[in-house]
């Protein structure tokens, strides 16, 4: 069962709920979309509140664990995005709730850094010998960190945003491809309307996270902040941007950078995972 309160449920109704409906989906995309994350939302255990897809969300937080209804629900927050179907300021009201319930099940919880303290851990340089990139991608990745650097002096924050979640995301696929039992095997690795795992290129960044934390490659504190980072990367869209007047400032690049660090640290055997 999860922890979510009387009142986060009333914001994630907000933004979910049309008349019953969950946003624009169908009965088949509904089904497909839970499938990707290992839930079968037909299951006659999520119809005691009724049969309606808004019904059977209602039903599913109720039931399912923390970490579940997190990575669901910010999935869905992910989805309303890219639909422009967002209501607001609730949806970082939401993805804020998202984050604690990520958390809230996991044993090593007590060790996630504070932000502050998160901020002030010192990465060396990139021993890219260690990450292992493939050849072909490594020099794209050098000169996007080379960018970011130039991003950061000239204070061009939005850049940095947009810089570090796609570098991140270039690193994680390249992890992928080489562990692609560890990552196919994961519970987390998203599936298509067969039950069969996607390839690689069609996993989202909020799916490599997830995987990459749960086979090992990386720690509690930079999955959290590695889902701020995506949340931040978003406002890609100018339209999303505009609706959630979201003007991210030097801190907020710091962040971006700081988890890319930390990310890379996981990945070269630099960092403790745990």
């Amino acid at each position: 069962m999860s922890q979510l309160k009387a009142h986060e449920k009333v914001i994630f109704e907000r933004l979910f709920d049309r008349g019953g409906y969950v946003l624009d989906f169908t009965d088949r995309t509904y089904a497909e979309f839970f499938r990707e994350h290992g839930v079968d939302i037909d299951n006659q255990k999520y119809r005691f509140n009724g049969n309606s897809k808004m019904k059977r969300l209602r039903a599913f937080w109720e039931v399912e664990p923390d970490e579940l209804v997190g990575t669901v629900l910010d999935a869905l927050l992910e989805y309303a995005c890219a639909v422009d179907q967002v209501a607001g300021e609730d949806q970082s009201k939401a993805s804020e709730i998202t984050r604690r319930l990520l958390g809230n099940n996991d044993d090593n919880a007590r060790q996630s850094s504070t932000e502050n303290e998160f901020l002030q851990q010192d990465f060396a340089r990139i021993d890219w010998a260690r990450l292992n990139i493939d050849m072909q991608l490594q020099p794209i990745l050098e000169q996007r960190i080379d960018e970011i650097g130039k991003a950061l002096e000239a204070r061009a924050s939005l850049a940095v945003v947009f810089l570090c979640g796609s570098t991140l995301e270039g690193l994680l696929q390249d992890a992928a491809s080489k562990n692609p039992q560890f990552f196919n095997q994961a519970n987390a690795a998203p599936k298509d309307s067969e039950g069969k795992v996607r390839y690689f290129q069609d996993w989202t960044l909020d799916s490599l996270i997830n995987v990459a934390h749960e086979v090992g490659l990386l720690s509690l504190d930079v999955k959290k902040y590695s889902h701020s980072l995506k949340d931040f990367r978003n406002y890609i869209h100018p339209r999303q941007q505009a609706v959630q007047k979201f003007n991210p400032d030097i801190h907020t690049a710091k962040i971006s950078w700081q988890v890319l660090q930390a990310a890379i640290a996981n990945l070269s055997g630099k960092r403790s995972q745990g």
